[in-house]
């Protein structure tokens, strides 16, 4: 099991949250979605988008693990979405 593999696996997120970020893999757009959640140049890989995405989520399940104000539940949801759709073209692409 890689790193990135492990960091997937050992995520354990509230079951509404997970549920709310299923439902919006029916509407995630790649290109679009990173673009406008990373402010960067589009990942060329998923692997590469995880990387990315991954610490951006650690960081917003701490911030809600401690009820900050600087949480946002809309962009925990969009960021995990993101996750999710990106951990799945992964695992497609590793079959082909």
């Amino acid at each position: 099991m890689t790193d990135l593999d492990t960091a997937i696996a050992e995520l354990n997120r509230p079951k509404l949250l997970v549920d709310a970020a299923h439902h919006g893999c029916h509407t995630y757009k790649r290109r679009r979605d990173l673009r406008r959640l990373l402010r960067i140049a589009i990942p060329r890989s998923p692997e590469d988008a995880l990387k990315r995405l991954l610490p951006i989520e650690h960081d917003l399940e701490r911030r809600r693990q401690m009820k900050t104000s600087a949480y946002s539940i809309s962009r925990h949801v969009e960021i995990l979405t993101a996750v999710i759709s990106e951990t799945m073209a992964l695992r497609m692409s590793s079959r082909a």
